[in-house]
């Protein structure tokens, strides 16, 4: 009996599959990245808190955002570093922890889209509603969009990996870089129709609702710009929207490669490109591209920066 709990309940993660000779390299190259993700995305948080001139709905509902990379980042990334370093037979991690994994991996997907839907939200009130902008994205506002954001991903992925628990195991090997919802499922021998039909039902109403509504926002933004007359509100309409766009077509790329990848035959390099792609990429671009096109955050920023110079001398 002790065996048969340790076979089920313990499991063997694949992981990359690279050379002795590699580990440390290959360990190097994830661990630059996260610690550049988490001290830029911590950094842009603690300028936005500390900075009252930032304290404006805009950036305060973009904290969601770092808040969300960060969790991704720390919950992947750790996980797949300390199985470089360990031999391929034994990068163990316990069905818990796997499904604790799972659940908090596709939450970081799932918030992505519904942190920038509510964003979009507030660009489209800015700009079509300026003179209502303060009274519409009231405090109380900014605390239900939040919370409708996170709780919305809670359930919808939670129901996901809730699906994937129901089932029996009878395999201990998560064939995967680290755990997911599928890696979840392919362990069982049972019938896994529903957790097929729900999580394509869970990607597609996601993905459309995530569309139609980043759509839907732009082109009524796009046509009260081009009604005005006033070309500095257009300029400024412009770089505002840009920034969210940029990062939102990031996203939204690497979330295509990784959906497509893993549901077409693919090779495993393929497979693990994009897992690493979707976990990389987009954390690190994002507080580039905030930080530098976002006029009042790069001036608090190269603010700061000269004030730190000066103490220096």
């Amino acid at each position: 009996m002790d065996n048969l709990t340790v076979r089920y309940n313990i499991l063997l993660v694949e992981g990359l599959q690279e050379t002795k000779l590699s580990n440390y390299l290959v360990f190097i190259l994830f661990l630059l990245p996260y610690i550049f993700i988490t001290v830029s995305n911590v950094g842009i948080l603690i300028l936005i808190a500390v900075e009252k001139g930032l304290h404006q709905p805009m950036h305060i509902l973009f904290c969601n955002l770092p808040l969300n990379e960060l969790l991704g980042t720390t919950v992947i990334l750790p996980s797949m570093m300390s199985h470089i370093l360990r031999d391929p037979s034994e990068r163990y991690i316990t069905y818990v922890e796997c499904a604790m994994q799972a659940f908090f991996a596709h939450l970081y997907g799932a918030a992505s889209h519904t942190i920038l839907m509510i964003m979009a939200f507030d660009r489209y009130v800015a700009i079509c509603n300026p003179l209502r902008y303060p009274t519409i994205m009231s405090n109380k506002m900014m605390v239900n969009l939040s919370a409708g954001a996170w709780g919305s991903a809670i359930v919808l992925v939670g129901i996901l990996i809730g699906l994937s628990l129901r089932l029996s195991h009878c395999r201990s090997v998560i064939q995967n870089l680290f755990c997911d919802n599928a890696s979840l499922f392919k362990l069982s021998c049972e019938n896994t129709v529903i957790n097929n039909v729900y999580g394509l039902t869970f990607t597609v109403v996601l993905l459309t609702s995530s569309l139609g509504w980043v759509l839907l926002t732009y082109l009524r933004i796009a046509r009260v710009c081009f009604q005005s007359k006033n070309k500095a509100t257009n300029s400024k309409a412009i770089k505002t929207c840009s920034t969210h766009l940029a990062v939102y077509m990031i996203m939204m790329v690497s979330g295509f490669a990784t959906i497509l990848i893993h549901r077409f035959p693919a090779s495993y390099e393929s497979k693990n490109a994009s897992t690493i792609i979707r976990y990389v990429i987009p954390p690190s671009l994002n507080p580039i591209i905030y930080g530098l096109q976002a006029k009042e955050i790069r001036q608090r920023l190269f603010k700061l920066i000269f004030k730190s110079k000066v103490n220096l001398m």
